[in-house]
């Protein structure tokens, strides 16, 4: 596969983690920007990287980059998808890839018209033990879909000022840890969910801070969500069939399934991949993309999520400062 220069904005804890994750491919990372220039300088001294640009729009302009990762904060996405995309770079984006279906819409629009590949950071679409359920689901081994039973919660001290719960850094549950959620049952559903409900509990600073979602699609399969910051859960996810049942612990980046057949009480542990190597997955796939080959980045799951996300906000009466 083709040799691609890939240029990182962002320099924070997953920015980290993608730039390991290149060092174990053998990689080196061609170039970093970040807002504060000294941040850049030190992430490229650690990793090795030799170029890194004073000014963000020189990343874009730079007619060597091919593949531009972007792990700034949520509400700082839009502007710069925009502007790799318009600059004929390929993007890579940290979820969730924008604020709302009208921004990423528009960012699709651009990516088309630039013949470019745009899609979002989501490890669950990545893993090999996922792509091993698609296949069972799609062989039928456990008869149809019924039911998604998801749980995502985690403590969060409050603090109006960090971005968990600062509406003027796109905070809250859903766009932080229910897009991991709504990902992992977007997955598994044989269509969108056309029927979604949900109840939801406000922070003092406005935004979400526990959520319960409830979806169905045309074909009747349903799935329940429950989200929090202020409540640690296990984060599992269970797909139920008429014929048996998945369970998965750790689901972002799971390596490990267990199917219990209801027939007869079997039990099938399943084992793919190492969660050590969910960002090398994700690599892989980007530039395959890329390259012109299989595209197994999933925008299509990436549009229908961020299309319900959308949708509930709205439901909710939540817009952020850019959204006014």
């Amino acid at each position: 596969m083709k040799h691609y220069n890939w240029a990182i904005l962002g320099c924070g804890s997953i920015a980290n983690q993608l730039a390991q994750a290149m060092q174990k491919e053998g990689r080196n990372i061609y170039s970093v920007a970040n807002r504060t220039y000294n941040n850049a300088v030190d992430f490229a001294r650690q990793y090795g990287i030799s170029k890194v640009y004073e000014n963000i729009q020189d990343l874009f302009t730079d007619d060597a980059v091919d593949i531009v990762y972007i792990s700034t904060p949520h509400n700082t996405h839009i502007h710069y998808l925009k502007e790799a995309l318009q600059h004929n770079k390929h993007v890579l984006c940290e979820k969730s890839i924008t604020l709302n279906i009208s921004e990423l819409e528009e960012a699709l629009q651009i990516a088309a018209q630039h013949h470019v590949i745009l899609a979002e950071a989501m490890t669950i679409y990545h893993m090999p033990l996922y792509k091993k359920l698609h296949e069972h689901v799609q062989a039928k081994t456990l008869g149809d879909l019924k039911m998604i039973q998801m749980n995502f919660g985690c403590y969060k001290d409050y603090n109006p000022n960090n971005r968990f719960f600062n509406p003027a850094l796109a905070g809250g549950a859903l766009l932080d840890i229910g897009v991991y959620a709504l990902s992992f049952v977007r997955w598994f559903l044989s269509d969108k969910p056309d029927n979604v409900l949900s109840q939801v509990k406000f922070a003092p600073s406005g935004v979400d801070e526990q959520a319960g979602i409830l979806l169905m699609n045309s074909a009747g399969e349903m799935a329940t969500i429950a989200l929090t910051l202020h409540a640690k859960q296990p984060k599992r996810g269970m797909i139920a069939f008429d014929k048996g049942y998945i369970e998965i612990y750790e689901y972002p980046r799971a390596n490990k399934a267990l199917i219990t057949y209801t027939e007869d009480n079997r039990q099938e542990l399943l084992e793919y991949g190492k969660i050590e190597d969910a960002l090398r997955y994700e690599i892989r796939d980007m530039e395959q993309a890329v390259s012109g080959n299989k595209n197994e980045m999933y925008l299509n799951y990436t549009t229908d999520v961020m299309s319900i996300m959308t949708e509930l906000r709205k439901t909710w009466g939540l817009s952020y400062p850019e959204e006014l």
